[in-house]
């Protein structure tokens, strides 16, 4: 008379199965940006560093190219909102990678510098980095520059979040 109702629970014995993605997610651009972020972290993860983050790299490598900066500037060239700029910060600063001193013009804004240990911390994650960066570029046509398209792809993306309304 038909099959017995599914109760959701599977059998012990027959594995799961997973679903391929609904093809419309696999059409939005969204769906395919956040795998790309997930699979980054997970490679972060496992490659570089599983305690110092990509945020907190971007920081770090930001400290290093403008030092003396205060945080809210730097917040922008690093792809954060200054709040979490400044949460990062502090934990940054709490592991003695970086310094916060107060502006002597302004106690309000935190000027930054990297510490010994956050310039030998950053030297030696760079390497690994660089090395992710490479193995995730491999692969890519070599007449794309898949860096700069992404990141044309993100202030792209930026400016359209920062309209009031779609066409």
């Amino acid at each position: 008379m038909g099959e017995p109702a599914r109760t959701g629970r599977r059998r012990e014995d027959t594995p799961a199965v997973t679903p391929a993605p609904p093809s419309d997610l696999l059409a939005a651009p969204g769906y395919g940006a956040r795998r790309l972020y997930q699979a980054y972290l997970a490679a972060w993860n496992r490659h570089v560093d599983p305690v110092l983050t990509g945020p907190q790299f971007a920081v770090l490598s930001a400290v290093r190219a403008y030092p003396g900066s205060d945080q809210s500037s730097l917040a922008g060239a690093v792809a954060l909102d200054t709040s979490t700029m400044a949460d990062l910060c502090r934990r940054l600063e709490r592991r003695g990678l970086i310094q916060r001193v107060e502006s002597p013009h302004d106690a309000r804004r935190k000027l930054l510098s990297l510490t010994d240990e956050g310039k030998s911390v950053l030297s030696q994650v760079n390497r690994r980095a660089r090395r992710l960066d490479k193995a995730l570029l491999d692969g890519s046509d070599g007449d794309i520059d898949m860096a700069a398209l992404l990141n044309a792809l993100g202030a792209h993306w930026e400016r359209i979040a920062s309209v009031d309304k779609l066409r």
